[in-house]
């Protein structure tokens, strides 16, 4: 059976969804909650680790913290973004207060910023606030 491995947000258990049932909003065979929830993922380094290792699908993640201004202005334009772009996206927040350790393997200089991981790898970066059309725009040029 062909198909996309998708993670699990809530158990992480690994699915293999068909391409064409993307869209249908797929449920985890092992805990049936839904694959994807319109939302971005609270990633964590060990979350993060297993999304850009195992999931077949385009991965966004935005690294953040609670006190950069301009990481709490894009929020809302990154959580629209994830509803628009799900399920040929999957987006995800990893909070670099909380967890410094990824933000130094990735070199992240700055906040926010966007990684796009693809294939278990990165695909592109970019620093600095965007709106949602931006967010969008930007997305689709990389892929």
């Amino acid at each position: 059976m062909s198909g996309r491995i998708l993670v699990c947000p809530h158990c992480l258990k690994l699915n293999r969804v068909p391409e064409a049932r993307l869209a249908e909003s797929p449920r985890c065979g092992s805990c049936h909650e839904p694959l994807f929830g319109g939302h971005p993922l609270e990633l964590t380094p060990q979350t993060l680790q297993r999304f850009i290792a195992k999931e077949e699908i385009p991965l966004l993640v935005d690294f953040w913290a609670p006190w950069c201004a301009p990481c709490r202005v894009m929020a809302p334009a990154f959580e629209q973004a994830a509803r628009e772009l799900e399920p040929r996206v999957r987006l995800g927040k990893l909070d670099t207060e909380a967890h410094q350790q990824p933000a130094a393997e990735y070199g992240i200089r700055g906040i926010p910023t966007l990684i796009l991981f693809a294939g278990g790898r990165e695909k592109a970066r970019v620093s600095g606030a965007m709106d949602a059309g931006q967010l969008r725009q930007w997305v689709s040029q990389q892929l």
